[in-house]
């Protein structure tokens, strides 16, 4: 087979003990103790998320530059995170339907490629509108890596190890976070071309991502799903091999029966509009419509709110350098306990400590504060995405799952979208505080809204969609 290749050496276990049904595959690979794979597919798949959020957020750190450049105000460069948000959401279900009819793999392929398109594109702007569409552009990149990523690593994961290789990816995504601000504070304030040096970073570590990403393996769930069972077992057959090898033993767990998903449609969309799906996508729609608003608030606006109130740009990127650590230290920390705890409460929990550490910020600010409270934040979405990334796929079947993360996810970044609207639109009516406020209630609804969910934690994914 053309991909990652398992450890060598030890004859092919015979584990499948004479049973064909396609199920059977999916419960062989969660009974699997340990990740079954070469380290380095974590390392590629982790790669690339690391460039799409680095992307995310460079335009926070450029905006107050570009708009003296452009010479345009502060609010119209911020269209260009609206315009990034739109294309995430158009990105996120295009992708996430290829992804569910021709494959994990080759969505992958595609959203590496749109968002390091984009972002050369964005550093080349002559002007806001250049800059709003390449952004766009970018976006429909982003929102479909994210959706495909979340998607393949929770289909190649064991079931009690889901969580922990979602939050491994995770990781390297908030790593992207934590560099910019070290990034952006040596570039955007010293040079006038630092922003546009800042974009291509990104988009030329993307490319180099695409390259690598060619010998995948695809996910046997998705193979399942498609009726290639004898695919789907060589891919399975592999794993067990390289698990054997790690563990130095002879045999795995039997594996516990699951049940069977529906096979493949023809448009996948249409499994989602079903019960119980239908419900859970309003459900996720609107946990992830909620929470980005405030996310959103906090990722791509907190140098202009802290601008704004008195402080220079340097002085606020100094400060939010060593708050943004918090984002890499709580999505590594969630890769030690995503899978200990049920998610659904966890994940309530991080939420509400989000919202008190905005409401803090926002009515005793001081530079301290923003350092202290600004890495509490920080440190609870990285806490928090990774987990609401891992749920939200465990709602949806495998012959929709990629679509389900999609629209939810990117149907959800309307909030997102909205950000700039509502935290400024506080911020310009009822000052600094209000638009802190704002962001923090965002927090305490996320929260409410996540207990709706299953209990879906260490269960097959298979069982979490019977």
């Amino acid at each position: 087979m053309s991909h990652i290749a398992p450890h060598k050496g030890r004859t092919r276990p015979s584990t499948e003990r004479g049973r064909s049904d396609s199920a059977s595959v999916t419960a062989r690979l969660d009974r699997i103790p340990v990740w079954p794979y070469e380290r380095k597919l974590l390392w590629i798949i982790g790669a690339g998320y690391f460039f799409a959020f680095f992307d995310i957020v460079t335009i926070s750190f450029a905006a107050p530059v570009i708009a003296t450049q452009f010479n345009v105000s502060k609010s119209t460069v911020t269209l260009s995170v609206t315009s990034s948000l739109i294309g995430y959401i158009i990105g996120a279900f295009a992708d996430s339907t290829i992804a569910d009819k021709w494959g994990r793999k080759l969505s992958l392929g595609i959203s590496v490629a749109v968002f390091s398109l984009g972002t050369v594109l964005a550093a080349a702007s002559t002007n806001v509108t250049e800059l709003i569409v390449f952004r766009f552009i970018a976006g429909l990149g982003i929102g479909a890596e994210i959706a495909a990523v979340t998607t393949y690593i929770g289909e190649l994961s064991p079931a009690r190890l889901r969580g922990r290789y979602t939050s491994w990816a995770t990781t390297a995504a908030y790593a992207g976070f934590s560099v910019v601000p070290f990034i952006a504070r040596g570039l955007v304030p010293t040079f006038a071309s630092g922003w546009r040096i800042l974009f291509l970073i990104g988009a030329l570590g993307g490319v180099t991502i695409l390259f690598m990403r060619r010998d995948l393996p695809p996910s046997p769930r998705w193979l399942v799903s498609q009726g290639r069972d004898q695919e789907a077992r060589e891919v399975v057959a592999d794993a067990e091999e390289t698990a054997l090898d790690a563990i130095d033993a002879d045999r795995l767990p039997e594996p516990e029966p699951v049940p069977d998903e529906p096979p493949a449609e023809r448009v996948p969309v249409k499994a989602l509009l079903r019960r119980p799906m239908a419900g859970r996508v309003a459900l996720f729609v609107a946990i992830w419509f909620v929470y980005y608003i405030g996310n959103y608030g906090w990722l791509t606006l907190a140098p202009t709110l802290f601008t704004d109130k008195g402080y220079s740009l340097a002085d606020s990127t100094t400060y939010l350098v060593v708050s943004g650590l918090g984002f890499l230290i709580g999505a590594y920390a969630t890769t030690h306990f995503s899978d200990r705890f049920e998610r659904k409460y966890s994940a309530a929990l991080f939420a509400v400590a989000w919202a008190i550490s905005l409401f803090v910020i926002g009515y005793f600010v001081s530079p301290l504060v923003i350092i202290v409270f600004g890495f509490i934040a920080s440190m609870t979405i990285g806490l928090l995405v990774p987990m609401l990334y891992t749920y939200t796929a465990e709602h949806f079947s495998t012959n929709a799952r990629a679509t389900g993360v999609a629209l939810s996810d990117g149907l959800g970044h309307i909030g997102g979208a909205l950000a700039p609207l509502i935290v400024l639109g506080a911020n310009s009516a009822w000052g600094f505080s209000a638009s802190f406020l704002v962001m923090g209630i965002t927090g305490l609804l996320t929260g409410a809204l996540v207990l709706f969910g299953i209990r879906a934690t260490g269960r097959s994914l298979e069982q979490t969609t019977a």
